[in-house]
């Protein structure tokens, strides 16, 4: 219960700050807010000053700041996050729709990073230093560098364009996952199989790893009781850092491959500075950070058995 106390608390905190946050960068943008708006409504092509001035007026773009944002908190207390200023639709509704696409391209991602760094990590932690050690340290290495947006393109220009088994964007079919969720997985998996290495490694050297070769159970049998709990601990852990890096690369990601997610619909509001929609996508980025830590939190203390015993 504490767990969850604090984390509500840190939710609160985290709500404000984003909203006071989001609200003055949109403000500070340089530019006249109300063309943005209007061509997010009818187009670059049939804007003028006109439809610019309407936006203007209706909206209240000249009004003063403080008031605008001491109402948006206000409405927050009431769960209702505004309309966006572009499309008129309820910011929820929009976020709800948007956060289901990008929700599932990250479970995607994250799932394929698990099947492909930890069985590979734990491997290369039961000989250290070995070829499959050094080598996986030299690949992890280097797809840990490569930045999300130049990984995305390589991989549109060798799998979609030359060898044209995948297509480069889209949306609503199974085959429209992978490439975006493989760009997304190749980073996590880099990080996740350095992390298993290194736990397995330091738990085949604990005397609790000796005393079951003792008492004559196999590699295999001595990982399966005993091990994998041990590695999924700081793996776990690390999840939720790893949401970080997620949600970063997902609105890169999304972007680049045209998923309609929340990643993907904060970039336009930006553009089109849709200021409820940006104050509502950022708050459920950072809702999302502090929900993923306090599930990882409460699924440590399950599982870790010098808290779970």
């Amino acid at each position: 219960m504490n767990v969850i106390a604090s984390r509500f608390v840190q939710a609160v905190m985290v709500a404000v700050l984003i909203g006071t946050a989001t609200f003055i960068m949109m403000r500070s943008l340089p530019g006249d807010a109300a063309w943005r708006i209007a061509a997010g409504r009818y187009g670059y092509d049939h804007i003028d000053a006109a439809a610019a001035d309407a936006v203007r007026n209706e909206l209240g773009l000249d009004g003063p700041a403080l008031p605008a944002l001491l109402q948006w908190l206000g409405d927050l207390m009431r769960l209702d996050f505004g309309n966006s200023l572009v499309t008129g639709q309820p910011v929820i509704n929009e976020i709800t729709h948007q956060l289901g696409a990008s929700v599932s391209l990250a479970c995607v991602a994250i799932l394929l990073s698990l099947l492909m760094g930890p069985p590979l990590g734990i491997l290369a932690g039961l000989k250290p230093n070995g070829w499959l050690d050094r080598g996986l340290l030299l690949v992890s290495t280097g797809l840990k560098a490569i930045p999300q947006f130049l990984m995305a393109l390589v991989l549109i220009v060798v799998i979609a364009v030359q060898l044209r088994w995948l297509p480069a964007a889209g949306h609503g079919e199974a085959k429209h996952f992978i490439l975006p969720s493989l760009t997304l997985a190749l980073g996590l998996a880099a990080v996740n199989a350095r992390i298993a290495r290194d736990a397995m490694a330091r738990i085949a050297e604990m005397p609790f790893w000796r005393f079951a070769h003792w008492k004559g159970l196999s590699t295999r049998q001595t990982l399966l009781r005993h091990g994998l709990r041990n590695v999924a601990v700081p793996l776990t852990t690390y999840l939720g850092l790893q949401f970080v890096t997620l949600v970063e690369g997902v609105i890169i990601v999304e972007s680049i491959f045209g998923w309609p997610g929340i990643g993907h619909a904060l970039v336009h509001a930006i553009f089109s500075r849709d200021v409820p929609m940006v104050q509502g996508t950022a708050l459920v980025l950072g809702l999302g950070f502090v929900a993923v830590n306090t599930a990882i939190d409460l699924t440590v203390r399950r599982i870790d058995p010098r808290v779970a015993s």
